[in-house]
């Protein structure tokens, strides 16, 4: 398939403007905001393009080719933040941007770029933003999917969506696998990824104690990969695993990228670690219940898609971060057996492609 072709035709060389773009900043999402970048360098091959990003997305950046830069900025949520606003716009200035691209429809994440004076300031509308965006985009809610609406903004105004977008990428130069392997311990072998956390308690499968035990019994290496709120759910997994099973959730997003990348299969709620393995070109299990692997599965594609088919649940998909119904079936009804059995399928496919 032509990418260029299908995105925006022959690509400008002859502009060199550097681009910022304002993402949303939960971690699978900023993961999917990859393929923004994607479309904005096969429409522009020569304007660098900047991300604003948080301390804890930062990590992502280095792994993302396109990227010139990621500006790190941690803007409160909850108030607005007059003096940080005004220090971000004076830093935003000196760096001459052409184009700003504001994802989300937050009056808040539309103010740094207008007063900094970056002359196109490309958004949806939303929020009051008047003044503050100057290219409006509209027809937002139409547009079926996250990554639909994200990517959408890089294109030209009125630009039909393509077939397919070009998929996130994350690229970890194997010498750094090999270190982080070294520096934790372990061996070389392949490993199960388990990623047990997600924002949102409803989409948390139940069954992980299991699933690890039963992969550590089958002689697999099991590592728990997540950030400090799941280290009560790793001590949980370790205890019900035994010394096969490894807790290596941590404070630092770049030890959980690198765990991803080494591992030969990783097993995921719907969460920021299932996007990011999917980019890395991991083979993905992603576990969903009150999501929709639709509307919220990486463009990578997954290596399986688990989703309960016991029975017919009408309030599945829910979308909602806590279960109001059904005592959580959408996720206690897929087995540890069964996604144990996906698990050792997949890295026996896995293992049978690297061979040939």
């Amino acid at each position: 398939m032509n990418q260029n072709s299908q995105l925006s035709g022959d690509p400008d060389r002859s502009d060199t403007r550097p681009i910022l773009i304002i993402p949303y900043m939960w971690i699978g999402d900023f993961v999917r905001n990859h393929t923004v970048v994607r479309v904005l360098k096969e429409r522009w091959p020569n304007r660098p393009v900047d991300l604003l990003t948080t301390p804890l997305c930062a990590p992502l950046v280095d792994y993302m080719p396109g990227v010139r830069e990621g500006i790190v900025w941690d803007l409160p949520r909850g108030r607005l933040a007059v003096g940080r606003q005004l220090a971000l716009a004076k830093l935003l200035r000196e760096r001459n941007y052409g184009t700003a691209l504001v994802l989300p429809r937050t009056w808040k994440a539309a103010i740094a770029p207008a007063l900094a004076g970056i002359p196109e300031r490309i958004g949806f509308v939303g929020e009051f933003r008047f003044g503050l965006i100057n290219r409006w985009r509209w027809g937002e809610r139409k547009l079926p999917r996250f990554i639909d609406k994200n990517a959408a903004l890089a294109q030209p105004d009125g630009a039909p969506l393509p077939p397919e977008w070009p998929v996130p990428q994350l690229r970890v130069p194997a010498e750094d696998i090999v270190r982080w392997r070294q520096a934790n311990g372990l061996g070389a072998g392949a490993a199960v990824a388990l990623a047990p956390g997600s924002v949102g308690v409803s989409k948390r499968w139940t069954y992980y104690p299991e699933a690890a035990r039963l992969l550590a019994e089958r002689g697999l290496e099991v590592w728990v990969v997540g950030g400090p709120a799941e280290k009560g759910l790793a001590q949980e997994i370790v205890a019900a695993g035994g010394s096969g099973v490894r807790d290596l959730t941590g404070n630092d997003l770049r030890n959980g990228v690198l765990a991803m990348a080494a591992a030969g299969v990783a097993v995921s709620n719907d969460s920021g670690l299932m996007h990011i393995a999917a980019a890395l070109g991991t083979p993905t299990m992603g576990i969903f219940g009150p999501t929709s692997p639709y509307l919220w599965a990486p463009l990578n594609g997954l290596a399986a898609t688990v989703v309960q088919d016991k029975e017919v649940l009408s309030c599945q998909p829910c979308q909602s971060t806590i279960c109001k119904m059904n005592d959580h079936r959408c996720m206690r009804n897929i087995a540890a057996s069964d996604v144990v059995a996906i698990a050792q399928r997949v890295l026996s496919e896995a293992g049978a492609r690297a061979t040939t």
